[in-house]
């Protein structure tokens, strides 16, 4: 399936707060190559508090690398499929460790997202 890379360090702003995606990164495993985004969220416009989290996504395993480019040629396109299900915990721990996150998002085929909360 298509993944397009998001614009890192783009403050996207939200109801309480704005998050950004900081970082893509791959991570070696199973002799595949895993992509990955680091981010950050920040609530600093609600009426409940402050407080802020960093996460993960997952959208696959890479299968080709920058394959093309939007339309208006500001963010690339690769190609990748989802990580089984089974690999969440073991794939999940892994970059909870290397980025020190909180939370790890993998996108699945059918288009949803699974969340791991740590």
């Amino acid at each position: 399936m298509d993944f397009i890379h998001p614009l890192l360090d783009v403050q996207i702003m939200a109801i309480g707060g704005y998050y950004v995606i900081a970082k893509e990164g791959m991570l070696p495993f199973k002799d595949k190559e895993i992509l990955y985004l680091v981010g950050y969220g920040i609530l600093d416009n609600s009426c409940c508090g402050a407080g802020g989290c960093g996460y993960a996504i997952v959208p696959g395993y890479i299968v080709a690398w920058h394959t093309g480019k939007t339309q208006d040629q500001k963010q690339y396109i690769s190609s990748v499929e989802p990580v089984e299900e089974a690999f969440y915990k073991d794939i999940g721990n892994l970059l909870r460790t290397k980025e020190t996150v909180s939370q790890v998002h993998f996108h699945t085929a059918s288009g949803e997202n699974k969340v791991l909360i740590y």
